[in-house]
């Protein structure tokens, strides 16, 4: 019985390493592997290089008043139309003390002026009525008067202009009241009712009381790598794509390239800029980001591959052709234009060949 429970002990060791040696065996022999297949095709190969932007009217204004003072009315509101020479809001000015002293001044000045004027042609007329003086006297002294009277209205003019920005012979002409430089579209209205304003001198660029631009024609701007800036130039055509607006393309066509680049991020960017081509009665926002497809080459209808399938050694480029099944030989190939995913064939396949796919 012991000699039996031997035998079998030593039979189920010997089966276990047999089994042991199997299963190492076949772990250790890795199964072939199989290659994709991809086949030339023809299609259209577009190169084109993306600019980064922003929609923006081309004539955009902002409406600063010719007067200092605090706005006491407001006449239009963002979205508003309006012609030149339209309201946009009204002024009270509030003048400076010393100005209005010295005006003043010279108001009561011209008054003792023109009162003693007014006296001594009284009294010369009076004489040249009776015959007692000439006619020249007469004239001398009723020019005199008229230009005291006149000094007088001109002061009196000047103080009315400082203290309330219009005088009684200017009639609807005033600065007191803010006008469209253009026809448009009211954009903003930075200020409201009682904020102060300060006009445009050669120390301060003015208060802007609203902004009013031109929807009609509208302007991409964006930017260009160094890069690519070199392959563009004026009159090309974009394909333009708005974020804000799904599903829908818009012509422009490329109208300047800056001469200076900026650094940006760590690279050197260019200003273009391209009129947009606006369908009828077609309304873009301004400030819209929008992205523009810029074609720097293209060839229609020409054999291409995928890139993934190209192998290099050296200067060349081949391909692996298969010749039987999984069984590949290498070949020589001649590339063109390339969009960064497929890429044109000039020489080396036919169209019904096919080609391995390297594995990654």
């Amino acid at each position: 019985m012991k000699r039996f429970l031997k035998i079998a002990l030593l039979l189920l060791f010997v089966a276990l390493v047999l089994w042991v040696f199997v299963y190492l065996y076949k772990q250790s022999k890795t199964a072939p592997t199989v290659y994709e297949i991809e086949t030339p095709f023809t299609t259209n190969i577009i190169k084109k290089t993306v600019a980064t932007g922003s929609v923006v009217p081309r004539k955009e204004i902002a409406i600063k008043p010719q007067e200092s003072g605090i706005i006491t009315a407001i006449y239009v509101e963002p979205g508003e139309l309006v012609k030149q020479g339209d309201m946009i809001a009204r002024i009270q000015i509030i003048p400076e003390m010393v100005q209005v002293n010295e005006a003043e001044s010279r108001v009561n000045k011209a008054k003792l002026a023109f009162a003693n004027a007014e006296a001594d042609f009284n009294r010369m007329k009076e004489l040249y009525d009776q015959k007692v003086i000439a006619i020249s006297e007469f004239q001398s002294e009723e020019l005199r008067y008229k230009n005291s009277r006149e000094d007088l209205q001109t002061a009196e003019n000047h103080l009315q202009l400082i203290q309330e920005g219009v005088t009684k012979k200017m009639g609807a002409m005033t600065n007191t009241v803010i006008r469209s430089t253009i026809a448009g579209m009211v954009l903003d209205v930075p200020v409201e009712e009682g904020n102060s304003v300060i006009k445009s001198n050669a120390f301060n660029d003015g208060t802007t009381v609203a902004i009013v631009a031109d929807m009609s024609e509208m302007v991409f701007q964006g930017k260009v790598d160094e890069t690519e800036v070199g392959k563009i130039k004026e009159g090309m055509h974009l394909l333009m794509t708005i974020g804000a607006i799904d599903g829908e393309k818009f012509d422009a066509y490329l109208e300047y390239i800056s001469p200076k680049g900026v650094a940006e991020g760590g690279a050197i960017q260019f200003e273009i800029k391209a009129a947009v081509k606006l369908k009828e009665q077609q309304f873009i926002r301004a400030g819209y980001s929008a992205n523009a497809d810029i074609v720097l080459d293209r060839r229609d209808s020409v054999l291409a591959i995928n890139e993934k399938v190209l192998q290099f050694s050296g200067d060349s480029i081949f391909v692996e052709v298969e010749t039987a099944q999984q069984v590949f030989e290498k070949r020589i190939v001649e590339t063109g234009l390339s969009d960064g995913l497929n890429i044109e064939l000039l020489k080396g396949l036919q169209e019904e060949e096919k080609i391995k796919v390297p594995a990654i």
